[in-house]
């Protein structure tokens, strides 16, 4: 068993108020998202995020360290950890800037800001991988696309006959080329979800949050992520604007389609706890069509 506690308002409390004069426990109001930590937002220009155990700690400890290499280098604003250490031993703690927008689930991205993304992309791959594998950032393997379409595949018949899903479009699933895609590894935010995307009152990218899961390998995986957050034509846009050939982006649907098929057979399921309404809206995002659905280019 692990000793897991989360914190209290009063504790985060103290740990802002060097930094924040004058907080208090009412200043101190829970994010209310789940995960490996606790957030907390304090006062109106800070968020405190609280590891829960070691494993959760090292993880809050190296984003820290990986926000401070890349924050000038990838074109859009990422927090800034202006205090950080331990609010519980052995429990890594970090106070950050709030950054502005709300989450691109709430909030259409524009051309400008598919712009921004598309250089995101540019630039993340131009961080030197072995600088941030020194920091600790892990390397991970390109996933095994046939086992994930035959786990998508299986999830694709429980999810229809469940009617949450379209048989008739299941052959979208084997996107032309995507098998034998292949890049060089690069820095991978990893879960670039839309909950990870803040997104400004004029559609523009005004902050990405969250690189815990950062790892050094496969960039369309970053590519099936905008799939699912900001849908599949609009990420194919920013993929192509990036620089990835059809190949990759072909890559990226087909992990994005995978993964919302399964992701929701396993909620119908009973095994994970995701709020529907999203796992829907992801879904219907990622397959939506594209011209890469169809016959590959000679």
């Amino acid at each position: 068993m692990t000793d897991e506690r989360w914190p209290e308002a009063a504790e985060v409390a103290r740990l802002a108020q060097d930094t924040v004069p004058g907080a208090t426990a009412a200043d101190v109001r829970p994010v209310g998202e789940g995960g490996d930590h606790a957030s907390w937002w304090v006062g109106t220009d800070h968020v405190a995020r609280c590891a829960l155990d070691r494993g959760g700690s090292e993880r809050l400890r190296r984003e820290v360290a990986l926000r401070e290499l890349i924050g000038d280098r990838i074109g859009v604003p990422v927090p800034v950890s202006v205090a950080s250490g331990e609010w519980a031993r052995g429990r890594a703690f970090t106070l950050d800037t709030r950054l502005g927008g709300v989450s691109a689930e709430l909030r259409a991205v524009t051309a400008a800001g598919e712009a921004e993304l598309a250089r995101l992309l540019v630039l993340l791959a131009e961080v030197p991988v072995a600088s941030a594998e020194a920091l600790g950032v892990p390397p991970e393997a390109p996933r095994n696309m046939p086992g994930l379409l035959r786990r998508a595949t299986a999830a694709a018949e429980s999810v229809a006959a469940r009617g949450e899903f379209a048989s008739d479009l299941l052959p979208r699933l084997h996107v032309p080329g995507a098998e034998s895609a292949t890049a060089p590894g690069t820095l991978v935010h990893n879960d670039l979800k839309g909950e990870h995307l803040l997104v400004a009152e004029d559609g523009r990218i005004s902050g990405v949050l969250d690189w815990t899961d950062a790892v050094t390998g496969d960039p369309a995986e970053d590519v099936a992520g905008l799939a699912i957050s900001v849908g599949a034509v609009a990420a194919v846009r920013i993929a192509e604007a990036a620089g990835f050939d059809r190949g990759g982006c072909a890559r990226a649907l087909q992990l994005a389609r995978c993964d919302t098929l399964t992701l929701l057979s396993d909620r119908l399921r009973g095994i994970d706890d995701s709020p529907l309404p999203l796992l829907r809206a992801q879904l219907r995002r990622a397959w939506e069509p594209t011209p890469l659905d169809g016959p590959a280019e000679a």
